[in-house]
């Protein structure tokens, strides 16, 4: 049971590839768990929490990233450091979310199921 509680979500991929929606998931995370404070400007949050919430983003980042920012011991600190290194992404992902929505034809699938499944993922 204990094991289905780490693994909630993905975690966050040295790529990048998954940023936009572990993104969401920690906000959310930390919003379910009264932490999401501890990563926004001038909070006043506590040294518990600040140690909760840092374990809580290292838990849900590749080893890599752990390793790279081994040395930042701030909540606030590592997300804005992810923050500078990813957020670049949105530019990217949304032109090729348009391309693909463009690209989208009803006929080339089989069934109605599976038009419906790509599209959700192209709109997600």
């Amino acid at each position: 049971m204990a094991n289905i509680e780490n693994q909630k979500f993905i975690t966050f991929d040295i790529s990048g590839k998954n940023y936009l929606s572990w993104v969401l998931d920690v906000k959310l995370h930390l919003s379910a768990k009264k932490l999401r404070h501890t990563i926004e400007e001038e909070n006043a949050a506590s040294n518990e929490e600040c140690a909760t919430a840092l374990i809580f983003l290292r838990h849900h980042t590749d080893d890599g990233l752990k390793y790279e920012y081994l040395t930042v011991e701030n909540p606030l600190e590592l997300w804005q450091n992810l923050n500078d290194r990813f957020e670049h992404l949105k530019a990217v992902v949304l032109p090729n979310a348009l391309n693909d929505w463009s690209q989208q034809r009803f006929k080339d699938f089989k069934t109605v199921s599976e038009y419906n499944s790509t599209l959700f993922k192209i709109v997600s």
